[in-house]
């Protein structure tokens, strides 16, 4: 099954966007990498590991060379090719996925751990929040690391500033971390910790949560 709406964050990865991607700054890279780092301290290496969404597979091939079985998956067909050439080239090849993340194709808790990373704050909706994260609630058997914007800091207020201003609306929709916990919550899982990049100063963070049931 489809997902319900093309949102831009969506259908924007086509193969000039997905190159473009793949070579991040390296000090976003190093950055990202390290936030990723402190909340992986949490999950035993021996876990079986989704990446979704892979995007170029910098997430799922850091995972990997830590000891993790990763699998990557991406709703991306460009995205998954630069993946599978990516591991392959690395000395990791993997399982690398088509999926919707509003229609996972897994069994339930599949997965040990998921890591959602990059892709939450592109949902336009609560709707289409709020299934994705059922999704994948369903297919973890412990724990969903979900990277989300958060609307308190220097860099969302910023956002907002602009667009009071008149200028144009960002595509990148800020999500308060009650709303994200919310979600997890009406699916049995529970808070363990809230990581921020930089605390409220940058947007992005990353949550860990736990089954509780």
């Amino acid at each position: 099954m489809q997902g319900s709406v093309d949102y831009r964050g969506r259908t924007k990865y086509d193969a000039t966007t997905a190159r473009a991607y793949k070579d991040r700054p390296r000090r976003q890279q190093a950055a990202e990498m390290a936030l990723i780092n402190r909340v992986f301290k949490l999950v035993p290496s021996s876990h079986k590991v989704l990446d979704l969404p892979c995007g170029a597979g910098r997430v799922s091939l850091h995972l990997a060379e830590q000891g993790y079985q990763v699998t990557a998956a991406d709703y991306s067909d460009s995205m998954l090719e630069i993946t599978r050439a990516f591991l392959q080239e690395s000395g990791h090849p993997g399982e690398v996925d088509k999926q919707d993340i509003e229609a996972l194709s897994y069994s339930n808790g599949q997965f040990d751990t998921i890591i959602c990373f990059r892709l939450f704050h592109h949902f336009p909706n609560p709707k289409i929040r709020r299934k994705a994260v059922s999704e994948l609630c369903r297919v973890s058997a412990r724990y969903v690391a979900l990277s989300y914007f958060s609307p308190f800091s220097v860099t969302s207020m910023k956002r907002r500033l602009r667009v009071g201003l008149g200028g144009r609306a960002s595509e990148k929709y800020a999500t308060p971390l009650a709303e994200v916990e919310s979600y997890f919550q009406s699916q049995g899982f529970a808070l363990v910790r809230d990581f921020a990049r930089i605390p409220l100063l940058h947007t992005l963070h990353v949550a860990l949560f736990e089954r509780t049931r």
